[in-house]
C-alpha cells in the first residue's frame, strides 16, 4: 500500500524526533523537555495513521485535527529546547522546518475536509 505524502513525511519526522529524543537523553542529559518532544512528536504519525481507517469523514476529520494540534504542540517544544539552548540552531532550523511543513500540509487537509463536510 503507497503512503500519502502525510504519512510518508510524519513517519520521517517521527524517526527525525526519536534520534534529537536520544541525543537529548544521552547527550545533554535533558529528560522533560525531551520526553514532551517524543510524544508529541510521534503522536503525529500514529494519528495519520488512525485516520486512515477512520469510522466516518467526521471520525478522519477529528483526527487530523488532532494529529495538528501535535504537530503544533512539537514546535512549541522545539522552540523550548533551542530557546534554552539544549539543541543548537542549526539544529532546529532543519527540524523545525519538517514540523512547520506538517503542519501547513495538515492545516490544508482539515480546512478542505471541513469544507466537503460542509463544516464552518
Amino acid at each position: 500500500m503507497k503512503k500519502s505524502l502525510v504519512a510518508a513525511k510524519s513517519y520521517s519526522f517521527a524517526l527525525n524526533i526519536i534520534r534529537l529524543y536520544t541525543f537529548l537523553t544521552a547527550d545533554r542529559k535533558e529528560f522533560v523537555l525531551s520526553k514532551q518532544l517524543l510524544r508529541s512528536g510521534t503522536a503525529v504519525g500514529a494519528l495519520i495513521r488512525e485516520a486512515e481507517h477512520a469510522q466516518s469523514k467526521k471520525d478522519f476529520l477529528s483526527k487530523m485535527n488532532i494529529a495538528l494540534k501535535e504537530a503544533n504542540e512539537t514546535q512549541y517544544w522545539l522552540e523550548l529546547l533551542k530557546d534554552s539552548a539544549f539543541i543548537g540552531v542549526d539544529t532546529f532550523d532543519d527540524i523545525s522546518a519538517q514540523s512547520i511543513e506538517l503542519v501547513k500540509l495538515l492545516t490544508s487537509i482539515v480546512k478542505t475536509t471541513k469544507s466537503n463536510l460542509g463544516i464552518n
